[in-house]
Protein backbone atom coordinates (compact mmCIF):
# COMPACT_ATOMS: atom_id res chain seq x y z
CA UNK A 1 0.00 0.00 0.00
CA UNK A 2 2.91 2.32 0.77
CA UNK A 3 4.30 1.77 -2.71
CA UNK A 4 1.01 2.55 -4.22
CA UNK A 5 0.66 5.92 -2.48
CA UNK A 6 4.28 6.72 -3.34
CA UNK A 7 3.68 6.05 -7.03
CA UNK A 8 0.51 8.07 -6.83
CA UNK A 9 2.42 10.99 -5.30
CA UNK A 10 5.12 10.76 -7.95
CA UNK A 11 2.47 10.82 -10.66
CA UNK A 12 0.96 13.92 -9.05
CA UNK A 13 4.39 15.53 -8.91
CA UNK A 14 5.04 14.65 -12.56
CA UNK A 15 1.66 16.09 -13.51
CA UNK A 16 2.34 19.28 -11.58
CA UNK A 17 5.78 19.58 -13.20
CA UNK A 18 4.20 19.13 -16.63
CA UNK A 19 1.62 21.80 -15.86
CA UNK A 20 4.38 24.09 -14.62
CA UNK A 21 6.35 23.53 -17.84
CA UNK A 22 3.21 24.23 -19.88
CA UNK A 23 2.59 27.46 -17.99
CA UNK A 24 6.23 28.43 -18.42
CA UNK A 25 6.08 27.89 -22.20
CA UNK A 26 2.85 29.90 -22.35
CA UNK A 27 4.57 32.72 -20.46
CA UNK A 28 7.46 32.60 -22.93
CA UNK A 29 5.01 32.70 -25.84
CA UNK A 30 3.20 35.66 -24.26
CA UNK A 31 6.49 37.51 -23.78
CA UNK A 32 7.43 36.95 -27.42
CA UNK A 33 4.01 38.16 -28.52
CA UNK A 34 4.28 41.25 -26.33
CA UNK A 35 7.70 42.04 -27.84
CA UNK A 36 6.31 41.75 -31.37
CA UNK A 37 3.36 43.98 -30.49
CA UNK A 38 5.69 46.54 -28.96
CA UNK A 39 7.90 46.60 -32.08
CA UNK A 40 4.80 46.97 -34.24
CA UNK A 41 3.50 49.81 -32.07
CA UNK A 42 6.86 51.64 -32.15
CA UNK A 43 7.01 51.27 -35.93
CA UNK A 44 3.52 52.75 -36.37
CA UNK A 45 4.26 55.60 -33.96
CA UNK A 46 7.26 56.50 -36.09
CA UNK A 47 5.19 56.35 -39.30
CA UNK A 48 2.44 58.50 -37.78
CA UNK A 49 4.99 61.06 -36.63
CA UNK A 50 6.41 61.23 -40.17
CA UNK A 51 2.89 61.71 -41.59
CA UNK A 52 2.23 64.54 -39.17
CA UNK A 53 5.48 66.20 -40.18
CA UNK A 54 4.47 65.98 -43.83
CA UNK A 55 1.11 67.55 -42.98
CA UNK A 56 2.88 70.37 -41.18
CA UNK A 57 5.13 70.87 -44.19
CA UNK A 58 8.16 69.95 -42.11
CA UNK A 59 10.30 67.49 -44.09
CA UNK A 60 13.24 67.40 -41.70
CA UNK A 61 13.66 64.50 -39.30
CA UNK A 62 13.69 66.78 -36.24
CA UNK A 63 10.51 66.68 -34.24
CA UNK A 64 8.70 69.70 -32.90
CA UNK A 65 7.74 70.23 -29.31
CA UNK A 66 5.16 68.06 -27.63
CA UNK A 67 2.73 71.00 -27.64
CA UNK A 68 2.94 71.22 -31.44
CA UNK A 69 2.16 67.51 -31.74
CA UNK A 70 -0.76 67.82 -29.33
CA UNK A 71 -2.24 70.79 -31.17
CA UNK A 72 -1.88 68.97 -34.49
CA UNK A 73 -3.57 65.90 -33.03
CA UNK A 74 -6.39 68.07 -31.71
CA UNK A 75 -6.88 69.73 -35.10
CA UNK A 76 -6.88 66.38 -36.92
CA UNK A 77 -9.36 64.90 -34.48
CA UNK A 78 -11.61 67.96 -34.70
CA UNK A 79 -11.55 67.89 -38.50
CA UNK A 80 -12.39 64.21 -38.51
CA UNK A 81 -15.14 64.67 -35.93
CA UNK A 82 -16.69 67.46 -38.00
CA UNK A 83 -16.57 65.30 -41.12
CA UNK A 84 -18.28 62.43 -39.33
CA UNK A 85 -20.92 64.53 -37.57
CA UNK A 86 -24.37 64.89 -39.13
CA UNK A 87 -25.17 68.16 -40.87
CA UNK A 88 -27.30 70.73 -39.13
CA UNK A 89 -30.44 72.01 -40.82
CA UNK A 90 -28.68 75.31 -41.61
CA UNK A 91 -25.69 73.56 -43.20
CA UNK A 92 -27.99 71.38 -45.30
CA UNK A 93 -30.08 74.39 -46.42
CA UNK A 94 -26.91 76.32 -47.30
CA UNK A 95 -25.59 73.40 -49.33
CA UNK A 96 -28.92 72.80 -51.08
CA UNK A 97 -29.33 76.48 -51.99
CA UNK A 98 -26.39 76.29 -54.40
CA UNK A 99 -27.53 75.70 -57.99
CA UNK A 100 -24.91 75.22 -60.68
CA UNK A 101 -24.81 74.42 -64.40
CA UNK A 102 -23.07 71.17 -65.24
CA UNK A 103 -22.12 70.11 -68.76
CA UNK A 104 -22.21 66.39 -69.48
CA UNK A 105 -19.03 65.83 -71.47
CA UNK A 106 -20.29 62.66 -73.14
CA UNK A 107 -23.53 64.08 -74.54
CA UNK A 108 -22.93 67.82 -74.39
CA UNK A 109 -26.11 68.42 -72.41
CA UNK A 110 -26.22 71.20 -69.84
CA UNK A 111 -28.12 70.51 -66.65
CA UNK A 112 -28.98 72.48 -63.53
CA UNK A 113 -27.77 70.64 -60.43
CA UNK A 114 -28.96 71.66 -56.97
CA UNK A 115 -26.89 70.97 -53.87
CA UNK A 116 -25.55 67.43 -53.74
CA UNK A 117 -26.92 66.22 -57.07
CA UNK A 118 -30.63 66.90 -57.50
CA UNK A 119 -31.30 67.62 -61.19
CA UNK A 120 -33.62 70.59 -61.80
CA UNK A 121 -35.71 71.37 -64.86
CA UNK A 122 -35.12 74.67 -66.55
CA UNK A 123 -38.09 76.55 -67.98
CA UNK A 124 -37.29 77.74 -71.51
CA UNK A 125 -39.19 79.04 -74.52
CA UNK A 126 -40.50 76.68 -77.22
CA UNK A 127 -37.79 77.74 -79.68
CA UNK A 128 -35.05 77.25 -77.07
CA UNK A 129 -36.51 73.84 -76.21
CA UNK A 130 -36.40 72.67 -79.84
CA UNK A 131 -32.82 74.01 -80.23
CA UNK A 132 -31.73 72.12 -77.10
CA UNK A 133 -33.39 68.90 -78.33
CA UNK A 134 -31.76 69.14 -81.78
CA UNK A 135 -28.35 69.76 -80.24
CA UNK A 136 -28.83 66.95 -77.73
CA UNK A 137 -29.97 64.51 -80.43
CA UNK A 138 -26.98 65.42 -82.59
CA UNK A 139 -24.56 64.96 -79.65
CA UNK A 140 -26.23 61.69 -78.61
CA UNK A 141 -25.76 60.35 -82.16
CA UNK A 142 -22.11 61.38 -82.20
CA UNK A 143 -21.52 59.76 -78.83
CA UNK A 144 -23.23 56.55 -79.99
CA UNK A 145 -21.12 56.43 -83.17
CA UNK A 146 -17.92 57.00 -81.21
CA UNK A 147 -18.80 54.18 -78.83
CA UNK A 148 -19.48 51.83 -81.79
CA UNK A 149 -16.18 52.73 -83.41
CA UNK A 150 -14.28 52.15 -80.17
CA UNK A 151 -15.96 48.75 -79.74
CA UNK A 152 -14.98 47.59 -83.25
CA UNK A 153 -11.31 48.46 -82.71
Amino acid sequence: MGKRSHSHKSRERDTLEDEHEGKKSKLDDNKKLAKRKHKHKVKHKKQNKEKKQKIKGNTSKETGSAEDDDSLNDRLLNDRAKAMAPMTKEEWDRRQSIVRRVVDEETGRTRLVKGDGEILEEIVSKQEHSRINKLATKNDGQFFQQSLISKTK
